[in-house]
């Protein structure tokens, strides 16, 4: 008769990297100044910054996170830039 297998432990789970919630102004360049609200009920993403009082909306979906709504903030200045 031979050996019953062992139950070998699962590996352990690894810890999901933390994503930053607060950010650098583009317009008065104060670091983390900008926090970001994520309003799921109504759908919409809110950028807003402490120091400037420099804000933006944008319409968010399930999946986005705060630097989502940030990048596509930076996105629209630089665009107006461009233009």
């Amino acid at each position: 008769m031979g050996k019953r297998k062992s139950s070998a432990k699962p590996p352990p789970k690894k810890a999901r990297p933390k994503l930053e919630t607060t950010f650098a102004c583009p317009f008065c360049n104060a670091d983390k100044s900008v926090s970001c609200e994520l309003d799921r009920e109504t759908n919409v993403g809110a950028v807003k910054c402490s120091q400037c009082k420099a804000a933006w909306t944008t319409k968010i979906h399930q999946l986005s996170e705060a630097i989502d709504v940030y990048s596509e903030w930076i996105d629209a200045c630089e665009e107006e830039n461009a233009s």
